[in-house]
This record gives structure tokens, C-alpha cells and sequence, in this order.
């Protein structure tokens, strides 16, 4: 009997199949009709459903650039332990001593945006700098030779023209990188792998970033997907502005697969005018300059790290002669905050040579405003559009200005430096070498980075050049055999 009591019990507590339904079905109703929270609702809202239409308007201005380096290499090389007097040689140079300079096509792949219907191009300095042959080809196949008009290595930057005729062309609008903010949505179009124009899309992960990847570092971070061949496209906000220039990626093994970042547009926009010009020409100051760390900060009875410390003033600089001291930490430059070192170099850089500017230092506790008249940062490599073909003799160098040769830590200022040597090329051959100081050629100074180029382009194939060199502060003549 107990046990028909308790079945009896169940019996009368169990729930009909149609009231559960219909509890199921209120709560549906419920969660269709009652909104969670304003905030995840304006989540939604704030999610693009497609970027189709954007995609389709900016697709036509991005170009994929193809560029070709001609390499010239000797089809025979005799490496000897013996050195000069290897009792082989001969027998080397009798089989296989006759053969010529051989010369192969290095080719590589890059992307670019068209700015304005005149042609010019945004890509970055790496895709093109080596270039002896660049190609460009737009989303409808159409194909143009291009030239370089201006070229930055120390942002990475570089302006590129083709000649479109009577060809419309249809260009991006540049936007605004300042007005973004972490987490808005960006998108990628580029060229990667060559498999044509690519469209990723992420958000801004970052802002500000240092990689270490040129001089003037301001980086964009996005998680959009950036791949080898991207470098030079356009990255996108949602208007389908322009708002960076996607350059590198960072990658913990050297793959593909890491951070993408790009150039903020404000900096392209602030070189472009010079760019066109076919130099970048940068205001000087004159300072050496580290972070502040918060036991810097102590040390110096400073509030906070906040600013620029100035680590040493070059003699006879901008700075120095505007009273500027070691010590002293740059906190307002131009009406710009200098909230970290990093803001600095840029901020300078892009400021007119000979403007007037207000430097706002803190010295001894208290602030300090100095007039500065800035000077020009000399250049150790000239930005120049490539007019004409110059002998390749595998050797690369630069213009021993007196910045340069502070870093470098030598005495000399005339003269070009040597910054590579290709091997196997005539200059290899010829015994030169990485740090040499050229002096003269063909007894005659050098008196600029331009007048060197001028010189080697007057020789033709069969000609020997007197190079007089310092090495290690010591002179010596060497001759080098030009070949075509």
C-alpha cells in the first residue's frame, strides 16, 4: 500500500507535456521582445554587416606592383686558402677563367594605391627601392610602366607615377589616422602571395608602435591579416578612407602569420609634398635623447616620466646654441606635447628647417621655454627620383656628412662611406670593402653624394677607375675594371 501511495503522489506532481510547451514558448517570446542591455544593443548596431560596398569602390585604386633588380654575377669565383699566390690558379683560370659577368632578373611583388588622377602611387620604400623595372597593374588588368618620383627610407614611404594618358584613373581618399580609435574596424587590400587584390578586415589592436623597423616609427597595430605581398595597400576605416599604409608584419618564428602594422596616413600626408619633389628635407635640433624611467624620474626629482631626456647636445647644434642642456627634459615642442621620447624625432623631423620654434623643457624642477631656430638634418642618403641608369658597380654607399660620421664615430667628413659590397661584384673584386672612406676618384675630390653619382655615370663599359680610399686610417689607391 505504501508503494501505491508514493506512485500515487508522483502521479499527481507530474506536469502535462502541453503547459511545459508552453512555458518553453513564453520564455522564447520573452528574449525576442526584452532587450538584455543598451550596451550589448549598441554592440550590434555598431557591427558592419558587409563591406561589400566598400570594397567595390576601392578596389579599382589599388594596384599591384611588380618589380624587377637586375643582379650581375661572375660565372667563375676562385676562393683560395693560399690567397694571391695559390699555386691553382692557373689551372682555374684556364678552364674556367673565361667566363663572362653574367646578369639574372631578381623579381618581387608589392601593392600601392592610387592617390590622384595625375598617377601618383603611395607604396612603401622596400617594394621599390632595388628596383630597376617597376609594373603596375590595376584591378581591370590594365598595365603602365612606373618610375619613382620620391623615396623615405626613414618611414618607409615611396611615391610612385604612372602615365595614364587619356585613362581615368580612380584614386582613394586620404582620411585621418588621428580621428581613429583602438577597436574600430579597418580594412586590408592588398596583393599577397600575387594572387591579385585580397580584402581582410579586424580592428585597430594598437596605437603608436615602436617595432624597430625604420627611424621614425609611429605604427598602426591591427589584427586585419597582412601577408607577404601586402606591403604598399591601402588600410581602410569604414568610410573607405584611407587611414595607413600596411607594411609589416611581426612574427615571433618568421612566418606569415603574426601582427600586421601600417604606417598612420597623417605621415604619409605631412612627406608628400616632398616626396613629389624627389626629397625629404627634415628639420634638426641637435639633441641626443632616452625614455625616463620611473628611477630616472626619482633621480632627478621629476613628477612623473612624462617627456624627452636629453641625454647630450651636439656641439655647435640648434639646441646648443639655444641654451638647451644635458639634463634637461623636453616636455612641449612646437605647441606639441612630448609625452615620451618617441614623440620627439617625428615631431622634429617634420618641422620646417629655419622655423622659430618654442621648446618647453623642465630644468632643476621648474619649466623652462627656449626659442629654437631649427636647422636641416643631413641626410646620409639622397631621396632623389631615378632619371637615369648608373653603373652598377655592387657597391652601395652614402654621403660622410658630420652627423653621420659622429655615429660612425670618425674624424673624417669628406668623402663618401661605403655601406655594402656586393659579392662577387667588380667592386668586391676590386678589394673594397664595408667602412671604407672613398676620397677621390680618378684624383679628383669628392665634394657630394650627387657629384659621386655624376662621376661613376661617366664611365662606360672598359673603363678603369683610381679610387683613393681610407681604411682604418690609412690611404690607399684601388683600381676597378667597369663591365656592363
Amino acid at each position: 500500500m505504501e508503494i501505491l501511495k508514493l506512485d500515487l503522489l508522483s502521479k499527481k506532481r507530474a506536469i502535462p507535456a502541453w503547459a511545459l510547451l508552453c512555458v518553453l514558448i513564453g520564455f522564447i517570446a520573452a528574449s525576442l521582445t526584452t532587450p538584455v542591455s543598451a550596451d550589448i544593443d549598441t554592440v550590434i548596431k555598431g557591427t558592419p554587416g558587409s563591406f561589400s560596398d566598400l570594397v567595390d569602390k576601392a578596389s579599382p585604386s589599388v594596384v599591384n606592383i611588380s618589380t624587377v633588380e637586375i643582379i650581375q654575377t661572375r660565372g667563375y669565383q676562385h676562393f683560395s686558402p693560399f690567397g694571391p699566390n695559390d699555386p691553382f690558379r692557373d689551372f682555374f683560370d684556364r678552364f674556367y677563367g673565361d667566363q663572362k659577368e653574367r646578369k639574372y632578373r631578381r623579381t618581387s611583388l608589392g601593392t600601392g594605391f592610387i592617390i590622384d588622377k595625375e598617377g601618383y602611387i603611395l607604396t612603401n620604400n622596400h617594394v621599390v627601392e632595388r628596383a630597376d623595372e617597376i609594373k603596375v597593374t590595376l584591378s581591370d588588368k590594365r598595365e603602365y610602366d612606373a618610375e619613382i618620383t620620391g623615396r623615405d627610407p626613414k618611414t618607409d614611404l615611396a611615391l610612385i607615377k604612372i602615365k595614364p594618358d587619356d585613362d581615368e584613373l580612380i584614386s582613394l581618399a586620404l582620411g585621418d589616422s588621428g580621428q581613429l580609435d583602438v577597436g574600430d574596424w579597418v580594412i586590408a587590400i592588398g596583393n599577397p602571395y600575387g594572387l591579385g587584390n585580397t580584402v581582410t578586415a579586424g580592428i585597430v589592436s594598437a596605437k603608436y608602435r615602436q617595432i624597430g623597423a625604420s627611424s621614425y616609427e609611429n605604427y598602426i597595430q591591427t589584427d586585419a591579416s597582412i601577408n607577404p605581398g601586402n606591403s604598399g595597400g591601402p588600410l581602410l576605416d569604414t568610410e573607405g578612407k584611407v587611414v595607413g599604409i600596411n607594411t609589416a608584419i611581426f612574427s615571433e618564428n618568421g612566418g606569415s602569420i603574426g601582427i600586421g602594422f601600417a604606417i598612420p596616413v597623417n605621415m604619409a600626408k605631412d612627406l608628400l609634398p616632398q616626396l613629389k619633389k624627389g626629397k625629404v628635407v627634415r628639420g634638426w635640433l641637435g639633441v641626443m635623447i632616452q625614455s625616463i624611467t620611473s628611477e630616472l624620474s626619482e633621480k632627478l626629482n621629476l613628477k612623473d616620466t612624462k617627456g624627452a631626456l636629453v641625454a647630450d647636445v651636439v656641439e655647435d647644434g640648434p639646441a646648443e646654441k639655444a641654451g638647451i642642456q644635458r639634463g634637461d627634459v623636453i616636455v612641449g615642442f612646437d605647441k606639441n606635447d612630448i609625452n615620451k621620447a618617441d614623440d620627439l624625432p617625428y615631431t622634429v623631423a617634420k618641422t620646417p628647417v629655419g622655423k622659430d620654434v618654442e621648446v618647453v623643457v623642465i630644468r632643476n624642477g621648474k619649466r623652462k621655454t627656449i626659442d629654437v631656430e631649427l636647422g636641416e638634418l643631413e641626410e646620409e642618403t639622397e631621396i632623389i627620383a631615378r632619371t637615369e641608369q648608373q653603373l652598377d658597380l655592387g657597391l652601395e654607399v652614402e654621403e660622410l656628412t658630420p652627423s653621420l660620421a659622429r655615429s660612425l664615430g670618425i674624424k673624417d667628413t669628406e668623402g663618401v662611406v661605403v655601406l655594402r659590397v656586393e659579392s662577387g661584384s667588380v667592386a668586391s673584386e676590386a678589394g673594397m670593402r664595408q667602412g671604407d672612406i672613398i676620397l677621390e676618384i680618378d684624383q679628383e675630390s669628392i665634394k657630394d653624394i650627387s657629384w659621386f653619382r655624376k662621376k661613376i655615370g661617366s664611365y662606360k663599359d672598359g673603363d678603369t677607375i683610381l679610387f683613393l680610399i681610407k681604411r682604418q686610417g690609412v690611404t690607399t689607391y684601388l683600381t676597378l675594371d667597369v663591365t656592363e
